[in-house]
């Protein structure tokens, strides 16, 4: 359970991460690079931890997927940006193939559990 809390502030810093690169560049406010750099850099440390005990393809989409359809939101709520029928078409497609890695994963998983419990 604690490796899925570290996938999840993984996922949380790297959108605050991108979110403040975004201010910074239409702020203008130097600030916002260095917490920037500090998300970043935050959420690989905890990326890292959290593939210790979950699989990597699927802490990886999760991160990048979760963290894309994050940042698109948010970036139409506090920058204005535009969301089109395509953006949203694109979104859906990446919550459903982070549900296919995801659901993928396990099987694979319990087909090899199976194998090693008839030797």
């Amino acid at each position: 359970m604690i490796y899925w809390l570290l996938l999840a502030l993984a996922i949380a810093f790297e959108i605050t991460g991108t979110l403040l690169m975004k201010w910074s560049g239409v702020s203008g406010n130097p600030l916002g690079y260095f917490l920037m750099l500090l998300m970043i850099a935050l959420s690989y440390i905890t990326l890292s931890f959290s593939i210790k005990k979950i699989a990597l393809g699927v802490a990886y989409a999760m991160w990048e997927g979760i963290g894309i359809l994050f940042i698109t939101l948010f970036s139409v709520l506090l920058f204005e940006e535009s969301l089109s029928l395509t953006k949203l078409l694109g979104l859906t497609t990446l919550v459903v193939g982070i549900a296919l890695i995801k659901s993928g994963t396990r099987a694979a998983k319990k087909t090899v559990e199976v194998q090693h419990a008839g030797v």
